[in-house]
């Protein structure tokens, strides 16, 4: 389908791309990996034809229909509301049914008659009759209200806009779909839509992406384009992973050979090339060393910028972390942003907050760093927690204008200083050198940036760390060097991604913010889609019950036919085996909550009989934040029985 012959791409003296060949078949399924700025996003402009080479090819056989997603969609006109723009992915497909309306007046006219039927063929052809419905799909797959249809394209922010652009894509069907980091503007939820949608699609597929889960799910081959070249691997994401280790050491082996080829040849015109009885023998020597230059081995960029993520080790804290109760947000005070939000957070535990955006995902996080006060109800810290906050706006936490060195030395004074060799030191350690020391951060690549945001936070040592979509513009490597600082880290986090093996990874609970409230899932990420799925049959099978219900006691004459006393029994068999999971894991919470509480009584009992019978040895200081930990435990897990139990008997009955 496409095949790239020989292709070099220059930017002024930059080589972006050079001699790069590999094919693309149809029906392939390609993830392209590689640093930021490697080039990847440059394939596509020459695939659409927005960019030229400056040598080589790409052939383009059958003239597939293309799918992309544009950089800033616009609405057509001012009134075009967010369905009619989904809707016109296709092209030619508006102009093909205002022609058949045009000609429906006149269909006794047999030469109209037989063109209506060419147009009713490709209109078809183009899924024209149920594009509305796989548009309307897409749409509430990617977030998107079913009273948000109507509204002017106009209205929605950039982010918004994005995902609409996406939908129009996917809804297309086209037979080559190129998607340039799709996953960038949508939450968690949304990117377990898109992986399913994906996964279903049948067409040819180029995906460039850092996220590992969907090109781990998604695509069977992997081109790496780093160092300018760009280098097909025939099979799925963990192969390349293995695979591109082996080259690498072979690529540095031979680059090793090269050097120290090149280096003698060197040795010998640096010599010679004055001597008139070697100078014919210099000049050829001369000749293999250009030779060698035009054909010099590169080593892959992600080897030679690599840097280092640390975590200091997290000052001591109480056991709750961050408690909130009834909290109430609003930015205009009108439109509550967080309504009646209510869990608490303790100490240790790493916690992945999941919801739909606009739910408040982002304002929670400012609220418990502090940088905004909530409208109504409580939002408490714990007993010595210092709270590190890294938002994905890196202008609200990091000053853009402000040097690399500045931002960093600012954090270093504020807590408690030292020598100026200790801190160049970690400045080294997090790998900036005084090339980079100068730089205003705004101009550091996403890379650098996670680099320094966690430079500040190992200096200023938080025990509580607060991650709003850390991993965006991470390639891969400097994603996996992040989930492995935070997996040794012993601290506490909360933190928003949209990556899902991230999440899954690093995530040792859930709390998710939906639309009627929070809930909270004290197990990880794969805990939460199993219970979730549970919650929600729970759920459709009590609504799918009231209308029934409703019918009933309403005795119409028009009812339908009583069930028999057999169809009774299997209806009543169905139901309950539709909810055994949820019971079997409720009965599992209570038994669980029930033998803790008895353990924490035992343990609350011999710590007060300590306490009214003291001996010389006791720690009375000591002792009683034992007693205050074990009835903060008691209070969690009597919550949780309450709840388990609860619902427990609703189910029951």
């Amino acid at each position: 389908m496409l095949d790239f012959r020989n292709i070099s791409v220059h930017y002024g003296h930059q080589d972006v791309l050079s001699n790069v060949t590999f094919r693309v078949n149809k029906g392939d399924r390609v993830g392209v990996v590689g640093p930021n700025g490697s080039g990847k996003s440059t394939l596509f402009k020459i695939v659409l034809g927005e960019m030229a080479t400056d040598t080589g090819e790409l052939i383009v056989e059958n003239s597939p229909r293309i799918g992309w997603t544009r950089q800033n969609p616009e609405p057509d006109n001012e009134g075009e509301t967010l369905l009619e723009y989904s809707m016109r992915g296709v092209p030619g497909l508006s102009e093909i049914e205002a022609e058949m309306q045009s000609l429906e007046a006149g269909l006794d006219d047999p030469a109209k008659l037989a063109r209506y039927g060419e147009l009713q063929t490709k209109f078809e052809h183009l899924g024209g009759y149920d594009i509305e419905t796989r548009v309307k799909i897409a749409l509430g797959g990617l977030g998107f209200a079913t009273d948000e249809f109507g509204k002017p394209f106009k209205s929605f922010s950039g982010g918004w806009r994005m995902r609409a652009e996406l939908s129009r894509v996917l809804a297309s069907k086209p037979d080559l779909l190129l998607l340039d980091e799709p996953s960038n503007y949508l939450d968690l939820p949304a990117v377990d839509w898109l992986q399913k949608f994906l996964k279903a699609y049948d067409g040819t597929l180029m995906l460039i992406s850092h996220d590992r889960y969907l090109l781990r799910t998604l695509t069977s081959i992997i081109v790496e384009v780093d160092a300018g070249t760009a280098t097909r691997y025939e099979g799925g994401l963990d192969w390349y992973l293995r695979e591109r280790e082996v080259r690498y050491e072979h690529l540095k082996a031979a680059k090793e050979n090269q050097d120290h080829h090149r280096e003698q040849l060197q040795r010998f015109v640096d010599r010679f090339r004055a001597q008139a009885t070697k100078a014919a023998q210099a000049q050829s020597r001369q000749k293999l060393i250009d030779k060698i230059d035009e054909e010099r081995i590169v080593l892959p960029k992600r080897y030679t910028q690599s840097g280092r993520l640390r975590l200091a080790e997290p000052p001591p804290s109480g056991i709750e972390m961050f408690r909130c109760e009834d909290l109430e947000f609003s930015y205009d005070g009108v439109r509550k942003v967080l309504n009646g939000i209510t869990f608490n957070i303790a100490r240790g535990d790493k916690v992945a907050l999941i919801g739909y955006n606009g739910l408040g995902k982002t304002t929670l996080m400012r609220i418990i760093a502090g940088t905004r006060k909530p409208t109504s109800g409580k939002a408490v810290l714990g007993h010595n927690v210092v709270p590190g906050y890294l938002s994905q706006e890196f202008a609200e936490t990091i000053p853009p204008d402000v040097s690399v060195y500045r931002n960093a030395k600012n954090v270093w004074d504020e807590h408690g200083g030292g020598p100026e060799k200790n801190f160049r030191n970690q400045l080294g350690a997090f790998g900036f050198d005084e090339n980079d020391v100068e730089k205003p951060a705004g101009v550091l690549s996403g890379g650098e940036k996670i680099r320094l945001a966690f430079l500040r936070l190992f200096l200023a040592a938080p025990n509580f760390l607060l991650l709003d979509e850390p991993t965006t513009h991470l390639d891969l490597d400097g994603r996996r060097l992040l989930q492995e600082a935070l997996q040794k880290y012993s601290g506490t986090i909360l933190l928003v991604s949209h990556d899902i093996d991230f999440v899954r990874a690093v995530a040792t609970s859930v709390i998710e913010i939906t639309h009627e409230g929070i809930r909270q899932f004290p197990g990880g990420y794969d805990y939460y889609r199993e219970k979730k799925a549970e919650l929600d049959v729970a759920a459709q099978a009590r609504k799918a019950e009231a209308p029934a219900n409703r019918g009933a006691e309403s005795g119409r004459a028009d009812a339908v036919k009583a069930p028999t006393a057999k169809e009774l029994r299997k209806q009543r068999a169905d139901e309950r085996a539709k909810i055994a999971p949820r019971v079997k894991e409720l009965k599992q919470r209570v038994a669980h909550a029930e033998k803790k509480l008895d353990e924490l009584q035992k343990s609350l009992d011999e710590a007060s009989a300590e306490l009214f019978n003291p001996t010389p040895a006791t720690d009375f200081a000591e002792l009683n934040r034992k007693v205050r930990t074990i009835q903060f435990e008691i209070d969690r897990y009597t919550a949780d029985w309450e709840a388990a139990a609860t619902e427990l008997e609703e189910l029951s009955s």
